[in-house]
């Protein structure tokens, strides 16, 4: 069985993640998208607020599972049987950080492989962070995140 575990932090969880999700879907028999707590970061959302985003997106896809993982990523790919790590890259640069990545995954348990996916050009600059601050600054996301994410936004907003 193919089980893929795509890692990250989705904070928030944009339209390029979706989209890395949808296009690996036919890769894999069982997809995880793990949400990491990482203690150097100060998330905008709750990581259970995005493993929700997830469920609610990929509720009628059976083999899309979100979890919340700490610790190492090869470490919760063993926990789940994940045998391949998918990352989704937009420039030339996050494959550099994601190729040291991939080598060290890889040196730790070499029975777990990277899977590479580029974005397609229109996700190229969506990314959270950039998201985070349109968001801190009153700007619209609508164009960036899905309507799950930008409805729990808005009523979060309005309360």
């Amino acid at each position: 069985m193919r089980i893929g575990f795509f890692p990250g932090t989705f904070d928030p969880v944009t339209l390029g993640h979706i989209d890395i999700v949808q296009r690996a879907l036919p890769l894999f028999d069982k997809l995880y998208i793990g949400i990491g707590v990482n203690a150097n970061k100060q998330p905008m959302f709750t990581a259970e607020q995005r493993r929700a985003w997830f469920g609610s997106i990929f509720h009628h896809e059976p083999k899309v599972e979100a979890l919340v993982y700490e610790g190492l990523t090869v470490d919760c790919c063993k926990r789940v049987g994940a045998n391949y790590i998918l990352r989704g890259i937009r420039y030339v640069s996050d494959f550099e950080y994601e190729k040291a990545i991939a080598d060290m995954n890889r040196s730790i348990d070499a029975g777990i492989e990277t899977i590479f996916l580029t974005c397609l050009p229109q996700y190229t600059s969506v990314a959270s962070t950039l998201v985070r601050d349109v968001l801190r600054y009153g700007g619209d996301i609508s164009q960036f995140v899905p309507d799950e994410v930008l409805r729990s936004v808005r009523e979060a907003s309005a309360s």
